[in-house]
């Protein structure tokens, strides 16, 4: 039976990583359910970078550019971290360079592992379906923030290891993932108002951007999942559930 493990932070990502697992990587505020919806919109690629300098040069050279640092958009880029910006009409087809607080320094961390997926609650069953098919251990990997814990994203850990234990196909053994199953448990039926008590909620809602809050937590409004292709360095969409 496959295992499943959760990974707080980027910073402790060392002590997960092997050759054979699935990595699951979640920024629910915002990074990975921004992603998801790029996806589900129709975006070709997205290519991305924890260098603020890296991506104004891209920017620079012709690229579409998403950007964010401490919740605001960037002031060079063509997009912020919103799930909302990402519309068809402005990305179908489409390349895109994408940099963030969190998400984006967590990829660079697990970019050599077997296999690095996009994970969200907004395609938690695409995940769900992904990791029963590739049949191997998982590491669920949290963005947190600034290497630290976060609860949003623990609390994704927790209801992905609900579902994958439902299957019959997946156990676990570490403490921390029992505690994000905990957590989950915890807050699934309140879900909004116990992530109203948290750090990122907090700096969301001083910049105004609180209104994306329900939509990073509501299930399955996408179907895609986000694969990591090594050869171009790219995310793309290896196969739609």
């Amino acid at each position: 039976m496959n295992e499943i493990s959760v990974c707080f932070s980027p910073i402790l990502h060392q002590y997960y990583a092997d050759s054979e697992s699935i990595v699951v990587l979640v920024d629910i505020f915002r990074a990975t359910t921004s992603m998801c919806v790029a996806f589900e919109n129709g975006i070709k690629s997205i290519r991305t970078t924890a260098d603020i300098e890296e991506a104004k040069e891209y920017k620079n050279n012709g690229f579409l550019v998403a950007a964010e640092r401490n919740t605001q958009k960037c002031e060079f880029a063509d997009f912020g971290n919103s799930p909302f910006d990402f519309t068809p009409e402005k990305i179908a087809g489409k390349e895109l360079i994408f940099t963030t607080t969190n998400g984006t320094k967590a990829v660079d961390t697990a970019k050599d592992v077997c296999e690095l997926i996009i994970g969200a609650f907004s395609n938690i069953s695409a995940v769900t379906n992904h990791c029963i098919e590739k049949n191997k251990n998982i590491v669920i990997l949290c963005s947190g923030w600034n290497d630290r814990f976060c609860l949003e994203d623990t609390l994704y850990a927790g209801a992905l290891t609900e579902k994958l234990i439902n299957t019959g196909k997946f156990t676990y053994k570490s403490d921390s993932t029992q505690a994000a199953l905990d957590l989950w448990r915890i807050a699934q039926n309140k879900l909004i108002e116990y992530i109203c008590t948290t750090e990122h909620y907090a700096r969301l809602k001083k910049n105004g951007l609180e209104s994306a809050v329900e939509y990073c937590l509501t299930q399955d409004t996408v179907s895609v999942v986000p694969v990591l292709d090594k050869e171009t360095g790219s995310f793309i969409i290896e196969k739609i559930h």
